[in-house]
């Protein structure tokens, strides 16, 4: 009988329970399906963010491969045949063109044969984009006032011109900061700068360059190359240039 009194009070919590009273479930006894109900919401709502992120990186990958491929792309493509370039300085002026040992090959160099160099106007040989319009080193202090001054670095004020088909010119030691800016297209016989002695640069003079895609080549002006292919030894020739208006000789 104890035993039974034992087990009696066990159960007499729930039968004491009044009958307009329904008896809540334990917690262990919730219905399966609730749970599932609420652990599967948890999750849900976990993963979405997740999938967002994702979507992000995915969309920001495929834009930085785009990107490379528009730099590189154009890159791996074949040069285009050859501008008509001229000479980058006035219409009817004679200039000399020259190069000497250890000046690198195929740089040209260009001083007029009357007048000084100084404020010269220097013209784009071709039509293009400025794509870069500023400081190469940097500048010294050799100008007009005082053409003995301390040389600088580099090029000094200078200017590169995309032409398209991977072809490109170069101009160097401007007196001035260039009358272009980057993004800007030229025309043919545009000025661009003046001559001057900006960067490593010994006197006034114009520092000029042709480069098809990653590559110095020989200058070729109106058509005929100058012959300037290597430092070896000094060398100099004098052209007239043919960077005249439109409808001009």
């Amino acid at each position: 009988m104890d035993g039974l009194r034992g087990e009696s009070s066990t159960v007499a919590p729930a039968a004491r329970v009044p009958p307009n009273r329904p008896a809540y479930p334990a917690v262990g006894a919730l219905p399966a399906s609730a749970m599932l109900g609420t652990m599967t919401t948890g999750r849900t709502a976990r993963r979405r963010p997740r999938r967002r992120g994702a979507l992000v990186l995915t969309l920001g990958s495929v834009g930085v491969l785009v990107a490379v491929a528009v730099l590189v792309v154009p890159m791996l493509l074949s040069p285009g045949p050859r501008p008509l370039f001229q000479l980058p300085v006035a219409c009817g002026e004679k200039w000399q063109l020259g190069t000497y040992p250890g000046h690198d090959d195929y740089d040209v160099d260009l001083f007029p044969t009357r007048g000084e160099a100084w404020g010269r106007p220097v013209l784009a040989s071709y039509a293009g984009t400025v794509t870069v319009a500023g400081i190469n080193g940097s500048l010294g202090g050799r100008t007009p006032d005082n053409p003995d001054g301390p040389r600088g670095r580099g090029g000094g004020y200078w200017v590169k011109i995309d032409h398209g088909g991977r072809w490109e010119t170069q101009y160097l030691h401007l007196l001035e900061p260039p009358l272009v800016r980057e993004g800007q297209r030229v025309a043919q016989g545009e000025q661009i700068g003046r001559v001057g002695s900006t960067g490593n640069s010994g006197a006034p003079h114009l520092h000029y360059e042709q480069r098809r895609g990653w590559e110095k080549v020989e200058t070729h002006f109106d058509g005929v190359p100058s012959g300037i292919t290597n430092d070896d030894t000094e060398y100099t020739v004098t052209r007239t240039s043919n960077n005249c208006p439109a409808g001009r000789p």
